[in-house]
């Protein structure tokens, strides 16, 4: 079979916290990091330590030029997309960086629904990673990364309760579905994007694009690398720094029962470490 690979941009390295995004609300939309008022202040966005997990447990970012329609009540969950291009986690061995494009191989998707909203999350490696031979189809990562599946259900299911938020729920019960399935949805929103850009009236989303030369929003290379310029120059002494209870630990006691506890109590083949995980599951 011809497996398919794909071009995707990532904002949030393995084991990081600062929740980062491609902003639909500005020109080209460059990827910043989220915000959210909380008790009234606006303040910036991390994920939580939610317990065993350091922050995201691989590189996160999201496929170009692919929309969930929030107009599109997708049969597969019973409720409209985010608003958002699709997500996508890529499971190699190296760490990522904020603005990083790999060409990865894709395996598979999980279908979030979080909030009402169909939030697919896509499972992917880069094509460079020495693993990525072996790794074909979901089944494959299951087989050569035992509980990594698992344990990705587990935190796309938590990860909000420790800030407040509520479990999140999955379509087709929480099983992943195969590469067929998911290069289809790849399809699908990739055509909802495009359809996206060539409407005649803007809305919210900044949909200005290099690519499609019939959008009325279509711009030439020249003037994207100008509006580029015109932004401020990246200054590493204007961070704000993390506070402090980014590294605080969050403990969630577990709705679902997910089977990762001898998966992974050995380490999963150099990704993920060696974790206590039968204890949590019978909380």
């Amino acid at each position: 079979a011809v497996v398919s690979t794909q071009s995707a941009l990532y904002g949030r390295a393995r084991w990081s916290n600062a929740k980062n995004e491609i902003t639909k609300e500005e020109t080209l939309n460059p990827i910043i990091q989220d915000t959210k008022i909380y008790d009234g202040v606006n303040t910036l966005r991390y994920v939580s330590n939610l317990f065993p997990y350091h922050g995201y447990m691989w590189n996160y970012g999201a496929i170009p030029q692919t929309w969930e329609d929030p107009e599109y009540v997708d049969p597969n969950t019973g409720v409209g997309g985010d608003n958002d291009p699709v997500d996508v986690v890529e499971i190699g061995r190296n760490v990522g960086y904020v603005g990083e494009i790999k060409q990865v191989k894709i395996l598979g998707v999980i279908a979030l629904i979080d909030g009402g909203e169909t939030d697919w999350k896509i499972m992917s490696i880069d094509i460079n990673d020495p693993m990525a031979d072996s790794l074909n189809d979901i089944q494959d990562v299951e087989n050569e990364m035992p509980g990594l599946l698992a344990a990705s259900r587990d935190f796309f299911r938590n990860y909000k309760v420790p800030r407040g938020g509520k479990y999140n729920v999955f379509g087709f019960e929480g099983e992943w579905q195969g590469r067929e399935f998911t290069e289809k949805l790849l399809k699908k929103t990739h055509k909802k994007w495009k359809e996206l850009v060539s409407r005649t009236t803007k809305g919210k989303i900044m949909t200005e694009n290099t690519s499609i030369n019939n959008s009325p929003w279509h711009i030439s290379k020249k003037e994207a690398r100008e509006i580029l310029k015109s932004n401020p120059r990246y200054n590493p002494d204007a961070r704000v720094p993390p506070p402090e209870s980014v590294q605080h630990v969050s403990f969630v006691k577990r709705t679902v029962s997910e089977p990762v506890c001898d998966a992974v109590s050995d380490g999963v083949a150099g990704v993920l470490p060696v974790l206590p995980l039968c204890s949590l599951e019978n909380n």
